[in-house]
């Protein structure tokens, strides 16, 4: 775990000049007031333009881009889904960037495809259980309300940011499920059978694909 951690760590380093959220992006040393100005400006955005995802299912990838995009930690989710999967020591630091550039792209096509299910649904951010101060990594919960079906559970798992007063997203569980624990499995596998460049072009390709309601569930 240790030697993982190091890795992280060098790798974190090697891509350091990797472009980031712009400066005028607004910065939360709350993470839960962050959570609730991320749910209220994505979800009532996307409840204002139903006219226009209904024409045009597109506009979803926008929103993402947009709202949720400037507050995920991509990289560091695209080297946790990397694991030890490849020798990050010996990959050239173009093929990780390549990788992280379209492991986000996947996940910005992922968010929008789930988002087609939303329509005026309200959520409720859980307050936090304790202090937060001392705290790398926490965990802010929240709850869909949708009238008449049981409320979805949904956990954002958050990592504080390199400059330590902000906070960024990094996973979402949503009933139990890890989304980076899934997408880690899954591609985890075809990374050490096919190769990282190859998995690079699949997530590309897949990123490109039209965004379509997602099946209800």
């Amino acid at each position: 775990m240790k030697f993982y951690k190091y890795l992280l760590a060098t790798v974190f380093a090697a891509l350091s000049y990797m472009p980031q959220a712009g400066a005028d992006t607004p910065r939360y040393s709350d993470p839960y007031k962050m959570m609730e100005v991320l749910a209220d400006n994505t979800f009532s955005r996307i409840a204002r333009q139903q006219q226009d995802i209904a024409a045009d299912p597109e506009v979803l990838r926008v929103i993402v881009n947009e709202e949720l995009v400037p507050y995920i930690d991509s990289r560091y989710a695209a080297l946790r889904v990397i694991g030890t999967s490849a020798d990050l020591r010996k990959t050239p630091r173009e093929d990780i960037l390549a990788f992280v550039d379209a492991f986000q792209n996947y996940m910005v096509a992922t968010y929008a495809g789930v988002f087609t299910q939303y329509r005026d649904q309200k959520v409720i951010i859980e307050p936090a259980l304790g202090g937060i101060e001392e705290q790398k990594i926490i965990v802010v919960k929240t709850r869909v309300i949708d009238p008449g079906k049981p409320d979805i559970n949904i956990d954002f798992k958050l990592r504080r940011a390199k400059d330590s007063e902000s906070w960024q997203v990094f996973d979402m569980v949503a009933e139990g499920i890890s989304l980076l624990d899934s997408k880690r499995a899954e591609l985890g596998n075809l990374i050490r059978q096919q190769g990282l460049n190859s998995v690079t072009l699949l997530l590309q390709e897949k990123a490109k694909a039209p965004i379509t309601k997602a099946e209800a569930k």
